[in-house]
C-alpha cells in the first residue's frame, strides 16, 4: 500500500483553477490543496507578488509543502526575489516560464511558435472561454472599435494553445481570431508542465513521508 502523503497546498492564479482541480480529479491527487488568487490580478502584475507573499505567510504553519502555480506572469522577476526570501533553501517553488502559454507549451516548442511569427497573439482554454471580457470589455473595443488598430496593429496571427479537445471553446477561438483580424491556429498542448510540476510536487510528498517512515 502507498503512504498517505502529506497534503501540498497549491497557491495558484484562478486562470489554472479549471485545469488542476481537471488534473487532480483524473490523477486521483487527493493530498493536492487549491487556493486561488484572483485570474483579474494578470490585469495588475505588480500586485501579484506581495499578494502571494501573504498567503504564503498564512499558510504555511498550516502545510509543510507549498507549491506556486504562476510563472512570473509579468512579474519581471520580483516573484522570484519573493519566494527566495520566503524559502532561502528554495523549497516554494514556481511554475517554469515567463507565463503560462511557456508552461502549456513547453520551453523549446513556444519559442519556436514565437520565432515563427512574432506578431502572435495567444489564447488558452481560460481565456478563449474569457475572451469578450477580458480582451473586448476591458479594452474597451466594444465601446471603441476603432482601438482595435491601435491596440493590435502588431499582430499578425492568433493561436490557439488547447488544454482541452472541446469543440466550442475551438469555435471561441476562432470567433476571437475573426474579432482580431488575425490568421488562426490551433496548437493542441494539454496540460503540458502544468502536470508535469504538480506531479513532481506530490511525488515528492509522497516520497518525503515514505522516508519518514522508514526512519521511524
Amino acid at each position: 500500500m502507498l503512504p498517505v502523503a502529506d497534503p501540498v497546498l497549491v497557491i495558484a492564479c484562478g486562470a489554472l483553477a479549471r485545469e488542476i482541480q481537471a488534473l487532480k480529479r483524473v490523477n486521483q491527487w487527493d493530498h493536492l490543496h487549491l487556493q486561488c488568487l484572483e485570474a483579474s490580478l494578470h490585469n495588475r502584475p505588480e500586485q501579484i507578488t506581495e499578494r502571494l507573499r501573504k498567503k504564503i505567510q498564512a499558510q504555511r504553519a498550516h502545510y509543510q509543502r507549498i507549491f506556486i502555480g504562476y510563472a512570473d506572469c509579468g512579474t519581471g522577476g520580483a516573484l522570484d526575489r519573493m519566494l527566495l526570501e520566503e524559502s532561502p533553501e528554495g523549497e516554494i517553488q514556481r511554475l517554469p516560464g515567463a507565463h503560462c502559454y511557456e508552461f502549456y507549451a513547453g520551453h523549446s516548442e513556444f519559442a519556436e511558435l514565437h520565432e515563427a511569427e512574432l506578431g502572435t497573439f495567444y489564447l488558452t482554454d481560460f481565456l478563449a472561454r474569457h475572451f469578450q471580457y477580458l480582451v473586448i470589455e476591458t479594452l474597451q473595443l466594444d465601446q471603441h472599435p476603432e482601438l482595435l488598430e491601435i491596440y493590435f496593429a502588431g499582430y499578425r496571427k492568433l493561436v490557439y494553445l488547447s488544454q482541452t479537445q472541446d469543440k466550442t471553446l475551438l469555435g471561441l477561438a476562432k470567433q476571437a481570431a475573426q474579432r482580431l483580424e488575425l490568421e488562426f491556429q490551433q496548437v493542441h498542448v494539454g496540460y503540458g508542465l502544468l502536470q508535469t510540476k504538480l506531479n513532481q510536487q506530490l511525488e515528492g510528498s509522497r516520497e518525503s513521508q515514505m522516508h519518514v517512515r522508514i526512519l521511524a
